[in-house]
């Protein structure tokens, strides 16, 4: 059982007492007639709605107000998913990269990189993805590139892209991984002047 309903619990014991005290009041009610019986019935309705509200306003109490729970996600954690935790993230593989992400110190070779909120410094970001059907065969190596090629040229970048000198990076699997289940084909807008972006290229 629940500690909520535990502690309803003695508010629903302090409202019997109230019914048993109707009880005669009714008994005398409906002695004196039908229109006393309806207005004793209304009573007995009011009474029940009441002690309904109480316990279900007191069971309620039991749950953070927004101002008692968890505070919310800071500007410089909102674009990180709940499951990846507040940014920075260290350490995170290519393969658990997500669309937006912003990288600082970037290096497409690496096994792992930073991930950054876009406001900060960083010198590149995650701006398409595209992903093959599971069941998929490899479609070559010229394929997959042509591919990234064409998810860059149609990745949706802002105005501010051009306050930076950018080139593209692209990544796609190798026979190998697409072996092991990796059937993403990545396009990054990178600049080779540190980490000077400060905002998402991504509308």
């Amino acid at each position: 059982m629940s500690a909520l309903s535990q502690r309803a619990r003695p508010l629903a014991r302090r409202a019997r007492p109230l019914a048993r005290r109707a009880r005669p009041l009714v008994r005398r009610i409906r002695r004196q007639g039908p229109k006393r019986l309806g207005a004793a019935a209304a009573v007995l309705v009011a009474m029940g709605l009441l002690v309904w509200w109480a316990v279900a306003a007191f069971a309620g109490s039991g749950q953070p107000s927004p101002e008692s729970g968890s505070p919310a996600p800071a500007a410089s954690s909102v674009s990180a998913p709940a499951s990846r935790g507040a940014l920075p993230l260290e350490g995170v593989s290519p393969l658990d990269f997500q669309l937006r992400d912003c990288f600082k110190d970037f290096d497409p070779d690496a096994q792992q990189s930073t991930v950054v909120n876009c406001a900060t410094g960083h010198s590149a970001q995650l701006v398409a993805v595209e992903k093959y059907g599971a069941d998929d065969s490899y479609p070559g190596r010229e394929p997959l590139k042509q591919k990234a090629r064409d998810a860059c040229k149609a990745a949706p970048l802002t105005d501010k892209a051009g306050d930076y000198d950018l080139s593209y990076k692209l990544a796609y699997p190798s026979s190998r991984s697409w072996g092991m289940g990796d059937r993403r084909v990545d396009c990054y807008a990178v600049t080779t002047a540190g980490n000077v972006i400060k905002e998402s290229l991504l509308p």
